[in-house]
């Protein structure tokens, strides 16, 4: 049996960076940042309440759900090595310590449950999972470098950009792979597809001829596409991979809404998953526990962190669902996309990171109080350029200038960055007065 990685891990030597893991604590202007990389984004009842009492115990109680379907305890003091020693024991690091930099691999939060999926991506990504950490050559992956699974769900994030894609598609009744480089599969076309049991040997031909071209400030792979292009990518990759028009002409199609809050009907008869957006981003030790008592008593004692910043509580009969709902709700977690905070994302703001130049998480909250019911869908209250709380452009993004004054812009699919200027130096009541304005299709996603 393989020596337990909690006792090889004070022999690891982390290599620099500023992107946070299990092992490597960040420190900001609030303390320490520990991101808990979760496999397929599913933690246990057990392992919420151990992330709970470490927050507790070794950081202010502050519990982050990002972006991709992880976790982040912030606010960490000076008893670090006590924390990562928790979250070890219960069984929330990689299987080689050097490993958990490269454990970015995003799926559908009802992987093996949707009632649209082409295929359960689980056991594809457990295989994945398992070569990136103890590969070592892998591990000279960017802890930015992402690859993201998509089985065909209906509930799925799939704007955020990734190195590397693959979505299911059907193709002469057979199951296939699509996949492309450096986007996403809302917007892009694939650049080839193989037959799905090829699946891992295409991820692991990509990550190893990224390594054998890209130069070491070449670290994502847009950068090494602006010097090698896709074609001459693929070509050595050494698999017979199917370009022609059908594939290329594919298209993923895209669920529009917010169906990732409340209930969501699951293929298993009898099932649904219900879903709960965390308000803005932020979980409360209580709320954890609270969502594990839910799933011990009345679930199959197991969450979801979703690409939306909160939980979805799968296998839950339906007859129970009410009785989930309610007490997701009582906990503080949002069910409903009518309530004003599921529709706002906001960095971690001022009070913790010294890069902000806004409160954006306290505006977020004014905000959220100026805007009428329904209107705006997804604004994103940024306090640096840096844009760290949202993978993809939202709808409406607010730019901080100051406190309390923002720039305003909409996305343009057709313009680099955040989109069109719209307006600068609002102040809260400004900003909240034009989004309203604004017609709900121009900013819903």
């Amino acid at each position: 049996m393989n020596e337990p990685l909690s006792a090889r891990q004070p022999q690891v030597s982390l290599r620099p960076s500023a992107c946070p893991g299990l092992l490597r604590i960040v420190q900001a202007k609030d303390g320490g940042i520990c991101r808990i990389k979760l496999a397929g984004g599913a933690l246990t009842a057990d392992q919420a309440d151990a992330v709970a009492t470490a927050a507790e115990r070794f950081a202010g109680g502050e519990i982050e759900a990002t972006n991709r379907g992880n976790l982040q305890i912030r606010g960490i003091g000076s008893e670090q090595a006590g924390l990562i020693e928790q979250l070890l024991a219960a069984g929330l690091g990689p299987r080689d310590a050097a490993g958990d930099d490269v454990r970015n691999l995003m799926l559908s939060p009802t992987a093996g449950v949707d009632p649209q999926m082409l295929f359960d991506t689980r056991p594809l990504a457990e295989q994945l999972l398992k070569t990136l950490e103890t590969t070592p050559r892998l591990h000279q992956l960017s802890a930015k470098f992402a690859v993201q699974v998509d089985g065909g769900e209906g509930l799925a994030m799939l704007e955020h950009p990734h190195d590397l894609w693959l979505s299911a598609l059907q193709l002469d009744g057979e199951r296939w792979l699509a996949f492309g480089l450096a986007g996403c599969p809302a917007h892009d076309a694939p650049l080839g597809a193989v037959p799905l049991a090829q699946g891992h040997a295409l991820v692991l031909a990509v990550l190893n001829r990224f390594l054998d071209l890209a130069r070491p400030e070449q670290t994502r792979m847009r950068q090494l596409l602006a010097e090698c292009s896709p074609e001459d990518f693929i070509a050595g990759l050494g698999l017979s991979i199917r370009c022609d028009s059908t594939v290329q002409q594919w298209r993923r199609q895209v669920t529009a809404g917010s169906g990732y809050l409340g209930t969501y009907p699951q293929l298993q008869p009898g099932l649904s998953a219900v879903g709960a957006a965390a308000p803005l981003g932020r979980l409360t030790p209580s709320m954890l526990r609270g969502a594990a008592r839910l799933v011990r008593e009345l679930g199959d004692g197991s969450l979801r962190l979703t690409p939306w910043q909160g939980l979805l509580l799968p296998n839950i009969a339906r007859h129970d669902v009410s009785a989930v709902s309610s007490g997701l709700t009582q906990l503080g977690l949002l069910c409903s996309a009518d309530e004003a905070l599921t529709r706002l994302v906001a960095c971690t703001g001022s009070a913790g990171c010294a890069k902000s130049l806004a409160e954006t998480k306290g505006d977020a909250r004014v905000l959220a109080t100026l805007l009428t019911c329904g209107a705006p869908a997804s604004v994103h209250l940024s306090g640096c350029p840096r844009s760290c709380a949202m993978a993809h452009v939202a709808p409406a993004t607010l730019l901080a200038q100051s406190p309390g004054h923002y720039d305003l812009y909409l996305r343009d699919a057709a313009r680099p960055g955040l989109g069109n200027l719209r307006a600068r130096n609002l102040t809260l009541k400004e900003a909240g007065a034009l989004l309203d304005a604004r017609s709900r299709s121009t900013l819903d996603d």
